[in-house]
């Protein structure tokens, strides 16, 4: 019988995690020259700390994305590789249930699924969960196993069954599963598959030479203003020459984020940007993922950039509203309780 080809509109590549987040007003902030940041989140040495909020959530930046893919109505795939234990299969039940196609998740024996622990200090004093609504954590820090997600190898991507799908998205892989980060990219370009990809830190630390290499064949590349300029060698700050130098090095769409001050985007005919909505946060997790596969949903669809812009604005929004990746990424229609954010649109040699 000949085989069945499978249309994927969107395939996710990236790490799937397991999240715990806590919240405390105990833990106390620590000015101390001896950390990097110049302070540290701390507890009493063998005491008790109580905690106001405990949450679990899946994250990670393959499976996020496939969650806002799926939700926005897109026929999407993940490839991930999880522990055989609990966490992984409530990753695997939750993509299930949003409708993320998880025939290529594999499990090992090898490592247990990531973890990250999620720590943040209360900005005021709570003792009651139901006084947390709407309230901001301040400082965080997280603690991170990295676990089975980076043991993924070429031999547990099954390439054959993937040749036929319209996009791929690429969120950061690391470890030895950042090996695959090349091939994956040529065999897409050797499939006439297009690519989106937000690069993660070993890709623009640790193997940024090969980051560049595949630059050419990008769709969609999704940066921060930081990392724009790690692979450009451009101050952010000089937009004009840094959205230049992208459009040599990026046949496609060159997305810079600027934190509070929102975006900025070249097609390398205009640029376009826009703020951010005024809203409060509970937490920044997942809103990342949430504007990049936002943004790309709108694109694969056949949407203007203006259009994804919004999107991916108005979907990153509503992840920051409450604890978890994945809680209140918008569905197919829904834009939330904001108004779109205004783009303006250059021509890029104005």
């Amino acid at each position: 019988m000949p085989k069945i080809k499978i249309m994927f509109d969107v395939v996710t590549f990236g790490s799937a995690t397991r999240d715990i987040f806590v919240r405390s007003q105990e833990l106390k902030i620590i000015n101390s020259a001896e950390f990097p940041t110049g302070k540290a989140l701390a507890v009493a040495a063998g005491g008790k700390v109580y905690v106001e909020e405990l949450v679990f959530a899946t994250g990670g930046g393959g499976t996020n994305c496939a969650a806002t893919f799926a939700l926005q109505g897109l026929k999407t795939a993940y490839v991930g590789l999880i522990g055989n234990d609990q966490g992984g299969l409530e990753i695997f039940r939750e993509l299930n249930d949003l409708g993320v196609d998880c025939n290529f998740i594999k499990t090992t024996a090898k490592a247990k699924t990531p973890h990250s622990i999620i720590l943040s200090a209360l900005g005021k004093p709570a003792r009651q969960a139901s006084q947390l609504a709407g309230v901001a954590g301040g400082e965080r820090s997280i603690l991170v196993y990295e676990g089975a997600s980076h043991l993924l190898s070429l031999a547990d991507i099954p390439f054959e069954q993937l040749k036929h799908a319209k996009w791929f998205y690429l969120s950061g892989l690391s470890g030895e599963s950042a090996k695959t980060f090349e091939p994956i990219i040529n065999f897409a370009a050797t499939n006439k598959i297009k690519l989106a990809v937000n690069p993660g830190h070993d890709q623009l630390n640790k193997d940024l030479d090969t980051l560049k290499r595949s630059l050419n064949k990008i769709d969609i590349l999704l940066v921060n203003q930081e990392e724009a300029s790690v692979i450009t060698g451009i101050d952010f700050k000089n937009e004009p020459e840094l959205f230049k130098k992208f459009d040599e090095l990026v046949p496609g769409i060159a997305v810079m984020s600027k934190g509070k001050e929102g975006v900025a985007v070249s097609d390398g005919q205009q640029i376009y940007r826009a703020g951010i909505p005024e809203s409060g946060y509970v937490d920044r997790t997942g809103s990342g993922d949430a504007f990049g596969a936002g943004f790309a949903a709108v694109v694969i669809r056949g949407g203007s950039i203006a259009e994804a812009i919004q999107l991916g604005t108005a979907n990153a929004t509503a992840i920051i509203q409450s604890l978890g990746a994945k809680t209140g990424l918008l569905k197919k229609g829904d834009f939330g309780p904001w108004e779109k954010v205004q783009v303006a649109i250059q021509n890029f040699n104005n």
